[in-house]
């Protein structure tokens, strides 16, 4: 007889939405082999067996993080912290950057990342006189929390050559008052200043990898997507991660999503030889990111009806060129992950996935993603369901954003933001991730969210999209794992699957739904090795 090399029981496992609870679970090498009633599996025991006492906690199927970044989550964690509990004021946010000052030799970079103008007191982005007064003697540029406005001071603008004659890019605006740049750069016009950063060195990239997927172990995740390799170092991130992953310092599953805009490193990753679905249970390919539009925080999603304060967003690629994309890839064999918020984005990314379906190459069966997805009509949701298309969004979203949207949106389109039970009621899968760095990665407070819709000032928006705390649970795990083609061996907690496994500090299922936000991950089982204890 062939014996469980670990068991666990004293509480509750969820197997899975449809499977429910079980009395315990049984692991041999990597797998579950078996799960069910405690004195089936303790029968497994033998001499040797390790048994956890889950002592009334819960385990789950370990956490799936569907879309964030990675690498930049591990780069972000060393610029200056301007999230919203950090930095809630003007005052505090150039304290901040002047407080770096202090400690940096003139002319070095000061990067921040992470204010939100609409929850500033000021109820704007601060402005490059601002940040110069903060910081005289330092280029400064920091990002909003959505990843596409960014603010320079009059340094940085200098070192990228900005001033009164510089026209908007491509894909991109620069904020101007009375003509001249006032430092807001929104989208592609980021990259004026960006690409006169020095970018991070080979040993950093690695070192990134390293320090975000154990911030995300030590959550509860055992799986994450980089939703856009190469767009911080080119190809040299696909390298990074190789080292990181053949050194050990990858400590999560990562599905990797390339990113594939005419600038970006599908060509070159192409002519390696690097190919869809290659790789092993640590790092393996899988998809291709190209962006049609920009964040609704920034105005810069593109809808169809006019934002509150006027204007209807941008795209970023002109029509044929962005649709020649979406033809291109999945002839490829790429699943496809665009970046499309507003209803405009959202139809135009349809349309151009509709025009790319032939026999030869289906839409069904692809998986493609259309990623945050946040503003989707009833006649988009059925043509996404009738061919497999699946919603990527982000719970975190509405509470850190939601309010955001009423003001930018309206009541209405706010209210109707991110409709999970709709796209669940139509056959989708919606899976759930952070967006981090631009979000919160904490799996708890995006479970609340997925139950209750609640913002973070107390707003409940669309109380009819609300979900049961299981149905949250399966968003963070197995639609996860099925927008990766990895449903058959992740997800849930049933023989023959890979055991990832989360113990959590209470069992959220039947704890009350306001105390779901203070859980935390005490126990992770990375293919049945425990990759993190909270207490030792």
């Amino acid at each position: 007889m062939s014996y469980a090399e670990t068991i666990l029981t004293g509480g509750r496992i969820f197997r899975g939405l449809r499977e429910g609870f079980a009395e315990a679970v049984a692991i041999a090498g990597a797998r579950v082999v078996a799960v069910g009633d405690r004195e089936a599996v303790l029968a497994l025991a033998g001499p040797n067996t390790k048994r956890i006492d889950l002592a009334g906690r819960v385990a789950v199927p370990a956490f799936n993080d569907s879309h964030q970044h990675l690498l930049p989550l591990g780069l972000t964690m060393g610029q200056v912290d301007l999230r919203n509990e950090v930095a809630p004021s003007l005052d505090a946010l150039l304290g901040a950057i002047r407080a770096a000052a202090s400690q940096a030799p003139p002319g070095q970079w000061i990067r921040g990342r992470g204010f939100d103008d609409s929850v500033l007191d000021v109820g704007r982005n601060p402005t490059a006189d601002e940040l110069s007064a903060a910081a005289p003697n330092n280029p400064v540029f920091i990002v909003r929390t959505c990843g596409h406005v960014g603010v320079a001071n009059h340094a940085a603008m200098a070192a990228a050559g900005i001033d009164a004659a510089t026209q908007d890019p491509p894909g991109g605006s620069l904020d101007r008052v009375a003509g001249l740049p006032n430092g807001s750069l929104r989208e592609h016009a980021m990259r004026l200043v960006n690409r006169k950063i020095a970018p991070p060195s080979d040993a950093q990239l690695v070192d990134a990898i390293g320090l975000a997927s154990q911030d995300m172990l030590r959550q509860g995740f055992t799986r994450v997507m980089d939703a856009n390799v190469g767009m911080t170092a080119g190809i040299r991130e696909i390298d990074a991660y190789h080292t990181a992953r053949d050194g050990g310092q990858l400590g999560v599953r990562t599905w990797m999503c390339l990113a594939g805009n005419p600038d970006g490193i599908a060509d070159a990753a192409w002519q390696r030889g690097i190919r869809p679905m290659q790789g092993d249970d640590m790092l393996r390919y899988g998809a291709m990111k190209v962006f049609c539009d920009g964040s609704a925080g920034g105005r810069t999603a593109a809808v169809s009806e006019p934002y509150v304060q006027g204007g209807t967003g941008m795209f970023i690629f002109p029509t044929e060129q962005f649709h020649d994309l979406l033809g291109k890839y999945p002839r490829q064999g790429w699943q496809l992950a665009i970046h499309a918020i507003g209803d405009a984005a959202i139809e135009t990314t349809l349309v151009g996935m509709e025009a790319a379906d032939s026999a030869a190459h289906p839409v069904a069966g692809r998986r493609h993603r259309i990623e945050h997805c946040e503003f989707t009509t009833a006649n988009q949701i059925a043509r996404m369901a009738a061919r497999g298309i699946e919603a990527m969004p982000q719970a975190i979203f509405i509470y850190e954003f939601g309010d955001m949207y009423i003001h930018n949106l309206g009541a209405a389109r706010g209210h109707a933001s991110n409709p999970w039970r709709s796209w669940i009621d139509a056959g989708m899968h919606p899976a759930t991730g952070s967006d981090a760095p631009v979000s919160s990665t904490d799996p708890f407070r995006n479970i609340h969210t997925l139950v209750t819709r609640r913002t973070n000032r107390g707003t409940v928006l669309g109380a009819d999209q609300c979900l049961s705390v299981a149905q949250a649970v399966h968003a963070y795990t197995w639609a996860g794992a099925y927008s990766q083609f990895a449903e058959a061996d992740a997800g849930r907690i049933l023989p023959g699957q890979i055991a990832d496994i989360a113990v959590l500090s209470q069992d959220i299922f039947a704890c009350d739904v306001e105390e779901i936000p203070g859980t935390r991950a005490d126990l992770v089982l990375r293919g049945g090795i425990v990759a993190f204890d909270r207490h030792a």
